[in-house]
């Protein structure tokens, strides 16, 4: 059975300052990942996205609507309770020098979450394995955040999250403040992780060239609604809602790759 991430009429709101009524943040939100998606969230500063992936990362529960995972049933809850979750959804951040110890060489930083997590296996191999996913060899061990460059701690963030052999991603600006070699290398890398591997990709960026190029499907988030969902081709060819307009018109000029059915390129 393939894995399957299931997110049913999510609801949330925040409590307004002073005499303001409560914000609401998430408004009938509904999504389905599964493995082999590559599904693409995009919104305007405020839109919900942040708010979206911590409950799906069952960090943070939901007025109203439910998160499931093959069938059960996920939120937020003592770490034990959630390692068969975490072992299956892995998180690539948006700033891995944030999330990357200091005090911890590649090594440590691999195998810490497996040991956390109670994963099976020789730990060892796991982590050589993937290093060598996302391009790094094993002399990347002994280094220390400090050592790496920007793109070097994107892939570590992204060999820990593979290290525990999860079935779906969920990134979160895995891009954002890369240069665009750094950021044409990340994308190949997740393009493989979709196509070659078959995981399952749930990419939330606000850089609408690099969602184009990955993802097969495009959702748009606007004031915590979904208001607009596709074939990315199709959403950013023929935008339905004003939301989704501006957006794609914000976007550098595209080109479709003639040699790369499904696939587009910023100019």
């Amino acid at each position: 059975m393939n894995a399957v991430l299931n997110a049913g009429n999510l609801e949330l709101s925040y409590a307004g300052r002073g005499l303001l009524k409560r914000r609401p943040a998430l408004q009938g939100v509904s999504l389905r990942i599964a493995a082999g998606d590559s599904i693409g969230l995009v919104g305007g500063s405020g839109a919900g996205k942040s708010t979206l992936l911590r409950i799906l990362l069952a960090l943070d529960k939901p007025d109203a609507g439910t998160v499931t995972f093959n069938g059960t049933p996920v939120a937020p809850g003592p770490a034990s309770s959630l390692r068969w979750y975490r072992r299956a959804v892995q998180y690539i951040p948006q700033n891995p020098a944030a999330s990357l110890d200091p005090r911890m060489d590649v090594e440590r930083l691999l195998i810490e979450p497996l040991k956390q997590l109670r994963v099976d296996g020789d730990h060892s191999t796991m982590i050589l394995d993937a290093l060598q996913r996302v391009g790094l060899d094993r002399g990347f061990l002994a280094r220390r955040p400090s050592e790496l460059s920007g793109g070097q701690k994107q892939r570590v963030a992204i060999a820990r999250a593979l290290a525990p052999a999860p079935t779906l991603l969920l990134a979160d600006e895995p891009v954002s403040g890369l240069d665009l070699p750094l950021r044409n290398t990340v994308l190949a890398l997740l393009e493989g992780l979709i196509h070659r591997d078959g995981l399952g990709l749930l990419f939330v960026s606000h850089d609408l060239a690099a969602v184009a190029r990955l993802c097969s499907r495009t959702l748009v988030l606007a004031e915590g609604r979904i208001v607009e969902e596709g074939p990315t081709a199709a959403v950013y060819a023929k935008p339905q809602t004003r939301e989704a307009k501006e957006l794609v018109a914000a976007i550098p000029r595209l080109h479709r790759d003639p040699g790369e059915p499904g696939t587009w390129e910023s100019q």
